[in-house]
């Protein structure tokens, strides 16, 4: 019986999808959860396996059509029919030795004795006959090498990134995964000129992380030379690296560009944002950070950074903010503030930006959304997240400061009416007022934390006041249950 292959579910809120590239062509033999082709929608690029055993008799809709949910998109036949002459040659061909025989006259005796080697090539041998009875396979087979699908190329790291490891493995899928580096580490290496093929890693699952850098780049400005005292090294200009795959090109862009494009300019559209800026004493945690880093580490399996603590006081001050955890329908004018907080988190992967959302992050504890976190930005950077963890989210935050900013103004992730970003950490003299000395100069760690929001719905003293119960949350540092130190 032939298998109708419809376009399946593929997340919340997704109608439709985009064929982006058959793995299979008709006439092509199929097992069951095989991947049979790849599709695009505004929220992922995923392959599609196959639901049944068979041949690919019939393929309904070309590559770059985009067609319902549910809609018919291919037909597998099954083993014992005809999809093509190749599938029968191949069942006639295997049992009989004599063809064999014949074909392999000029070769000697014993070519032919080892059947079950050379059973499968005369399959493999009448497949290109069959293609040329449909001649658009072809035709859309040619483009996939060229630039029509950089969404393909963009999932696979450049060679600089593959080159580098922190853990040393063999090559591998865990290997690429390994080998991501992040942009402000690759761009703190060039700046310090370190090889990072040479650092070890000693973050999650041995990624590189900048502290592991800078160590590097420490190491060799006080290795002596040649057995003499250390001297200060000599002051040279950093590195330009050209970026010879870009320059001088002309490229389409790819299907997850296109689709951050247009939401980007549709959220300027529809909404009318506006951003404040606070400025947050992170010194307190920083003290903590240092404290329960290496226990959290071994407890929870991931790293204690900053985001986390910004993460947790955000959904917190959601709860006692509920606009900047609602939808506005511009149709009717109605507001609907949710009961749940499903926070998106930015992640900067090679294609692009991707946003994974963490599902009912208000039932979270601290270790809870680091672990989130990191599982969902991991998987984010090896393209393995479904379409339901892009979907879903009630308001975002990003990381601006991971690449080293201050602090930037973000753009409202569409249907939200709210975005946070937070900068770089950075030390400097601050004004703080101790119960003693009273007003004095001390050296704090510093971070700007900036808040888009819709002002259809959110005026400015809303804004401003859930900003606050942030900064408050963040200095006042009471943690140490949620690190161990309690």
């Amino acid at each position: 019986m032939p298998t109708s292959v419809s376009m399946p579910e593929l997340g919340e809120s997704v109608t439709e999808g985009t064929v982006t590239q058959w793995l299979k062509q008709e006439g092509d033999r199929v097992e069951v959860d095989e991947p049979l082709l790849e599709v695009s929608t505004d929220k992922v690029d995923t392959e599609i396996p196959s639901p049944a055993a068979g041949v690919l008799t019939k393929v309904l809709v070309a590559e770059d059509e985009t067609v319902e949910i549910g809609a018919e998109i291919a037909i597998i036949g099954g083993e014992d029919e005809a999809g093509g002459e190749s599938a029968p040659a191949a069942e006639e061909s295997a049992p009989s030795p004599e063809p064999q025989a014949a074909e392999a006259a000029p070769e000697p005796a014993p070519q032919p004795e080892p059947e079950p080697e050379p059973a499968p090539q005369p399959a493999a041998q009448p497949e290109p006959e069959a293609k040329p009875q449909a001649a658009p396979e072809p035709v859309r087979r040619a483009p996939e090498p060229a630039a029509q699908r950089p969404s393909r190329e963009d999932v696979t790291p450049p060679v600089d990134v593959e080159t580098v490891s922190g853990s040393g493995r063999s090559a591998g899928t865990d290997a690429v995964t390994e080998a991501y580096v992040t942009p402000l580490v690759r761009k703190l290496a060039t700046e310090e000129g370190v090889d990072l093929s040479t650092v070890q890693g000693t973050g999650v699952g041995g990624r590189i992380r900048k502290q592991d850098v800078q160590d590097a780049a420490r190491k060799r400005r006080e290795a002596p030379a040649g057995g003499t005292a250390p001297q200060a090294p000599a002051r040279t200009r950093r590195p330009v690296v050209a970026d010879t795959r870009l320059r001088g090109t002309t490229e389409t862009m790819s299907r997850l560009r296109q689709t951050i494009a247009d939401q980007m300019a549709e959220s300027l559209r529809i909404s009318a944002e506006v951003t404040q800026v606070i400025e947050v004493d992170v010194t307190t945690v920083a003290r903590l950070r240092e404290r329960a880093a290496a226990e959290f580490e071994q407890r929870e399996g991931v790293e204690l950074g900053f985001f986390p603590f910004i993460a947790l006081a955000a959904v917190e001050s959601l709860k006692a903010h509920p606009k900047l955890n609602a939808v506005i329908d511009s149709s009717s004018y109605e507001v609907t503030y949710h009961s749940i907080e499903n926070l998106g988190i930015s992640v900067d992967t090679e294609p692009g930006l991707l946003v994974p959302v963490i599902k009912d992050a208000g039932d979270l504890n601290l270790g809870g959304i680091a672990r989130k976190i990191a599982d969902l930005s991991e998987r984010a950077h090896t393209g393995s997240l479904s379409p339901d963890e892009l979907s879903g989210g009630t308001f975002t935050l990003a990381d601006t400061g991971e690449v080293g900013a201050l602090f930037n103004t973000p753009i409202i992730n569409q249907p939200q009416v709210g975005i946070l970003s937070t900068g770089a950490v950075v030390k400097r003299p601050v004004v703080v007022d101790d119960p003693e000395l009273g007003e004095v100069i001390a050296v704090r760690s510093m971070m700007y934390v900036a808040l888009t929001h819709d002002h259809r719905l959110i005026d400015s003293a809303d804004a401003a006041r859930f900003l606050q119960d942030i900064r408050e949350r963040i200095e006042e540092g009471a943690f140490e249950s949620e690190v161990g130190l309690a």
